[in-house]
């Protein structure tokens, strides 16, 4: 059974870290990712850029709208993920918007962060590089 770990922090937190916290931060996130690779328990994951990337969209009167940012009401729920291959935002936005998902709830679209040169540089400071 996969379950799906949304991870919240506060807005700035990560930001307003100084460059040996937020390194320590990663480095040690990082370095339990690989322990539970080693384990057979991570099958995948992304980060989320910041809110102010995404879009809601919403079904009304048989047409869907979009909003600038994550609008969801805050009596919804996440009920689950979809990753998208898109184009752009907006090529995202026209295929979630045949979803018949959307006629259910709110979809939030929020282009996945590249983790890549992070990776790289908290290996290296792990000495795995």
């Amino acid at each position: 059974m996969k379950y799906v770990c949304l991870g919240y922090i506060e807005p700035g937190k990560f930001e307003n870290m100084d460059d040996n916290e937020r390194d320590a931060m990663v480095d040690s996130c990082f370095a339990y990712d690989d322990m539970l690779r080693k384990n057979g328990h991570f099958t995948g994951g992304e980060a989320l850029q910041p809110p102010g990337s995404a879009v809601t969209l919403r079904a009304k009167g048989g047409k869907v709208s979009v909003t600038d940012g994550p609008y969801a009401e805050t009596k919804e729920q996440i009920g689950g993920i979809l990753i998208l291959e898109a184009r752009d935002l907006n090529h995202a936005i026209q295929l979630m918007s045949k979803h018949p998902g959307v006629q259910a709830g709110p979809f939030e679209i929020r282009p996945a962060a590249d983790l890549c040169g992070m990776i790289s540089a908290s290996e290296k400071r792990r000495g795995k590089a």
